[in-house]
């Protein structure tokens, strides 16, 4: 498997932002799946910016007949991205007790990206799987959001110790995905992203699009 460039690496954190100022829209008024099992009072699961939206749009229209496009998560509000992470880096210290500061935040950026990086928190990012024509939810080989240690890293994009029929799935979504210009977080099959920082690096883009942002206040 390839090297992964993590979100704590400090390359992501050197990208400077440009923000475009393009608004948050409710995913559920498009044509795309969304997967409640995530959702939360004010909604923020469901949004994404514009931007992203037209090319998972975009995405769907590329795939195969009889897939759909399935959002189980968009905007994560900074707060609840901080929590996420350092849920996650107290689970690994507690493991892995001779892990140092470093070692801790590195392994939690596999799983959960650094409050001050995090792509979510932009609306850049949306976690994303495959359904049937009917809205079924397909088998990728683990659930989305499931960690390296839990899923004995079946959850990276690239594992091979899923089904053949799996693997395949993943080949199909990610072609629909990259094809419409979003880029894989490769430790979570999952992980999609356009105009954030870790989209910059990947693509050579000079700066970001997007920077952390409000929910807008209707949605609230």
């Amino acid at each position: 498997m390839d090297e992964i460039v993590l979100m704590s690496d400090p390359q992501v954190a050197a990208i400077g932002i440009q923000e475009c100022g393009e608004a948050l829209v409710d995913v559920r008024l498009s044509a795309l799946l969304v997967d409640g099992s995530r959702s939360d009072a004010e909604g923020a699961f469901a949004h994404l910016r514009e931007g992203v939206l037209e090319r998972l749009l975009a995405a769907q229209a590329g795939l195969p007949e009889g897939l759909r496009l399935l959002v189980v998560e968009g905007y994560r509000p900074p707060a609840l991205q901080a929590r996420y992470f350092e849920e996650y880096a107290a689970a690994l210290r507690a493991l892995n007790p001779a892990w140092s500061a470093d070692e801790v935040r590195a392994g939690a950026s596999r799983y959960v990206a650094p409050p001050e990086i995090g792509p979510h928190t932009a609306g850049a990012a949306v976690d994303i799987t495959l359904a049937d024509a009917g809205g079924r939810e397909l088998d990728l080989g683990t659930r989305t959001n499931a960690t390296p240690e839990e899923s004995q890293g079946a959850c990276y994009t690239a594992a091979t110790n899923i089904s053949q029929r799996s693997h395949e799935l993943r080949r199909v979504l990610g072609t629909a995905l990259a094809s419409a210009g979003l880029v894989n977080y490769a430790s979570e099959w999952w992980h999609w992203s356009y105009g954030d920082r870790y989209w910059a690096l990947a693509t050579g883009a000079s700066a970001a699009l997007y920077g952390p942002c409000p929910l807008p206040r209707q949605a609230r």
